[in-house]
């Protein structure tokens, strides 16, 4: 069948059919034909999502003086901090129709924006209709604050990770001894003070606090998980002052095991080895200093060792010394080399982004643009199995190609629905749509292009969202207001928009942030989503300035809007 125009003539171009959007129909059709495709009726099933979903926004809801951060995997509690940012405020999430009763008589699309006694009456009752405070764990201890942007759950959903930390005051200055353990450590500027971490385990199901492991005198970046990584029951935790990268293993019972340290010593008994060497020294040469060690550290020879030999086979096959020439020319900025960034691939493989220590000590002013190298490490076997620059067209078509990997969103899932470049056409198109645009750009490039799209590598831990409503397969919207990766997003004038993938037809909007009221023309504001993991809820907090405004969006009952109007009318 052919469109006609508005003059009755045949335009030529076919008509697409749309398959019935009703969900009585789509639930008849599942159950006549189910799914056509082995192995498909995970996808049969996530259909549906186009037919329930957070269509109505209560504006500026009233919650209590916490700092609202994540769901747990499973859904079922809701994690927050409190406002002194000391205590984890652990609540039980009540379901996506919580407040149905509240708003079945509302109109439109969204209530709250209005100072009306309707408005505030939900409002006010909003949050507590939703999540019901079960524990209060007090975590953070000698002046320590838990930061706000640090949170990370095990698979079961049993456990969850904050960290905390406290800066030294003057009167706690650290020893030199303290501050360079090894001839590797950073030298501390004003832009990475020094400060005391803590890691605290908390039971979400108890309730309590099960262990705690602290790291005096060093630096990690704990916010968005960037200097601590959880795969499975295994964490890893580098230390950016001590150039070093601590391994745990979480028991059953909520406790931090050592596994190992990698940096100076790769092995479990590397330090035994060394130690047998230094006793056998005169004891006229004093005390050993680890920093004042001339030798290179386990894990940077492995990967000066790796580069070599590479430079010498590639020599070898070329008939020239051209790569090995190169290894030697560049081989003091090799080894000034510093770890900046790290994550796990699996249980016994890390990801080490290396930089020089302008850009790990956060002295460079554009830190993406300078050279930097990705190493994959083998834990149990201690060596470097492959070594990429940062505009490396090779890593970059095995991120491309394997981006699950990387991400690890939900490892507890029979399939994970991470909507990444690697399982998504829709999610690719986007990526090679802005690759091409760097490549098109002024002063841009296949290179640039390469360097842009790596700059996001490692990637935190539990980063990226797994809302069915994020599914690019399932919706379409516009990626520059919200997407996948949780982090906070420019606030737009104008609702997102939401449209079904197979029919291209307009399904819910969100609104963020306070309606009816204009924000400083210099003020910026942010807006950061939290969706739950299946269910049609999620949570908004716009941030302009120092004000906060929290939206939830929640699912209304369209045929039921529909009745309330046929009704008054």
């Amino acid at each position: 069948m052919n469109r006609t125009n508005s003059n009755g003539c045949n335009s030529g171009i076919p008509s697409r059919k749309i398959l019935p959007q009703n969900i009585v129909n789509r639930l008849i059709r599942r159950e006549t034909y189910g799914y056509v495709k082995p192995g498909t009726h995970f996808h049969v099933v996530r259909e549906f999502y186009q037919n329930v979903h957070p269509n109505f926004t209560i504006v500026n809801v009233e919650k209590p003086p916490c700092f609202l951060r994540k769901f747990s995997p499973d859904g079922k509690h809701f994690v927050a901090f409190s406002s002194d940012q000391t205590s984890l405020e652990i609540y039980d999430y009540r379901g996506a129709a919580a407040v149905a009763d509240l708003i079945h008589h509302c109109k439109g699309e969204y209530v709250g924006n209005k100072n009306d006694e309707k408005s505030d009456y939900i409002r006010s009752r909003a949050f507590d209709r939703f999540f019901k405070l079960k524990w209060t764990v007090s975590v953070a201890q000698g002046g320590e604050q838990l930061n706000r942007e640090c949170s990370l759950f095990t698979d079961d959903s049993r456990f969850i990770i904050v960290g905390s930390a406290a800066y030294l005051s003057e009167e706690q200055r650290p020893s030199f001894y303290e501050v360079y353990t090894n001839n590797e450590a950073v030298s501390p500027n004003p832009r990475i003070p020094l400060e005391d971490y803590s890691l605290h385990l908390v039971d979400l199901q108890a309730g309590r606090l099960c262990d705690t492991k602290q790291f005096k005198v060093d630096k990690i970046f704990l916010s968005h998980n960037q200097g601590l990584y959880l795969y499975r029951d295994t964490l890893a935790v580098l230390s950016v002052q001590q150039q070093t990268i601590h391994i745990f293993r979480i028991t059953e019972d909520g406790l931090f095991t050592n596994v190992r340290s990698i940096g100076r010593f790769c092995h479990d008994d590397d330090d035994f080895q060394l130690s047998l060497v230094t006793e056998r020294r005169s004891p006229y040469m004093g005390v050993h200093r680890p920093h004042r060690e001339e030798t290179i550290n386990c894990l940077k020879h492995r990967l000066l060792t790796f580069l070599f030999r590479r430079a010498y086979g590639l020599s070898q096959a070329a008939g020239n010394a051209y790569e090995l020439r190169k290894f030697f020319q560049y081989f003091d900025q090799l080894k000034s080399l510093k770890m900046w960034k790290m994550q796990l691939i699996d249980e016994d493989h890390l990801l080490i982004k290396y930089a020089c220590e302008d850009v790990v000590t956060l002295r460079a002013n554009e830190p993406n643009s300078q050279p930097s190298f990705f190493a994959f490490y083998n834990i149990s076997k201690a060596e470097i199995i492959a070594v990429f620059e940062n505009a490396s067209k090779q890593l970059l078509t095995l991120f491309e190609d394997h981006c699950d990997s990387f991400r690890n969103t939900r490892l507890n899932s029979e399939c994970q629905f991470t909507c990444s470049p690697s399982n998504n056409i829709f999610a690719r198109l986007i990526q090679q749509r802005f690759k091409q645009t760097i490549v098109s750009a002024r002063f841009g490039g296949p290179r640039e292009a390469s360097k842009r799209l790596l700059a996001q590598l490692p990637i935190s831990a539990q980063s990226y969202s797994c809302s069915p409503y994020l599914d690019l397969s399932l919706f379409s919207y516009d990626d520059k207001w919200v997407s996948g990766m949780e982090r906070p997003k420019t606030c737009g004038e104008h609702p997102i928009r939401f449209y079904a993938r197979g029919s291209g037809l307009l399904k819910f909007r969100i609104y963020a942030g306070y309606l009816g009221k204009n924000p400083p023309p210099t003020a910026r504001q942010l807006v950061a989503f939290t969706f739950h993991p299946s269910d049609p809820f999620a949570i908004s907090v716009q941030r302009t300035n120092a004000e906060y405004v929290v939206n939830f969006h929640v699912r209304h009952d369209a045929a039921e809007m529909l009745l309330l109007r046929k009704e008054e009318d």
